[in-house]
């Protein structure tokens, strides 16, 4: 069911990356039904969906600390979707989920905001003469000028980027939606400088066109994207965490 569930995600449009990340989130709440024998959809109460979601509150990351309610949100929304579905294709004749209560997601800000001394303290950390740190310098001159996601700039393509105009060109983004946002002239510089002197050097055959190569020639994901610049922060000795 679960196959079938994402396959009507596609055809509905949705993003590869949001399917794949709904195919983790209910993989996960199965496998917690199958370890208490609850092993078909019918089988499913709003008193065992309750449970889940206490699980969810007393679960612990590996660092110790507690999920957010907002990642518990993320983790009982695909299961709500899930079972919306499976009683609208009369699978089941109840949905269990349809009366369940959400947490309320927390409206915080950030907890270490960065000034603009501390930002240019940490865009100057990569070695520029190294073939690396001159692909992070302008991955992160990209990320402060542009303002982009993580993950649309880990798929920003070597033609997004308008050289004329100063703009970037930001396609199938959050909601799947496109846009064009201004670059920055000294971001723009550094971007070039990386395409003239580093990308030939990391790209390897065939070239699928991303803009910012990983180490082994391909694209990278968003999770790369967040560990390079994490480290950047860590390495400006700012006092303060932090990464995208």
């Amino acid at each position: 069911r679960l196959e079938q569930h994402l396959e009507w995600l596609a055809v509905k449009n949705y993003s590869p990356h949001t399917i794949e990340t709904r195919r983790t989130t209910l993989g996960e709440f199965i496998g917690w039904c199958e370890e208490r024998a609850v092993l078909r959809p019918a089988e499913v109460t709003k008193p065992i969906l309750e449970r889940y979601q206490r699980f969810l509150f007393y679960r612990r990351k590996r660092d110790g600390k507690p999920l957010t309610f907002g990642a518990q949100l993320g983790k009982l929304v695909p299961i709500r979707t899930f079972f919306k579905w499976l009683a609208r294709e009369n699978i089941i004749l109840h949905n269990p989920a349809g009366e369940l209560d959400l947490p309320r997601r927390e409206q915080r800000l950030p907890k270490h905001v960065l000034t603009s001394g501390e930002a240019e303290n940490v865009l100057a950390q990569p070695d520029p003469t190294t073939v690396l740190g001159l692909r992070d310098r302008a991955l992160l001159e990209t990320l402060y000028s542009t303002g982009a996601r993580r993950l649309e700039l880990a798929n920003l393509k070597v033609f997004d980027l308008d050289v004329e105009r100063r703009t970037l060109s930001i396609r199938q983004g959050k909601g799947r939606k496109d846009r064009t946002v201004p670059i920055g002239e000294r971001a723009v510089a550094w971007v070039q400088k990386y395409l003239v002197e580093v990308r030939p050097q990391l790209v390897v055959a065939p070239d699928e066109g991303f803009l910012f190569i990983g180490q082994f020639g391909k694209g990278m994901c968003s999770r790369h994207v967040t560990s390079i610049t994490r480290r950047y922060v860590k390495a400006a000795k700012l006092g303060k965490t932090g990464a995208c």
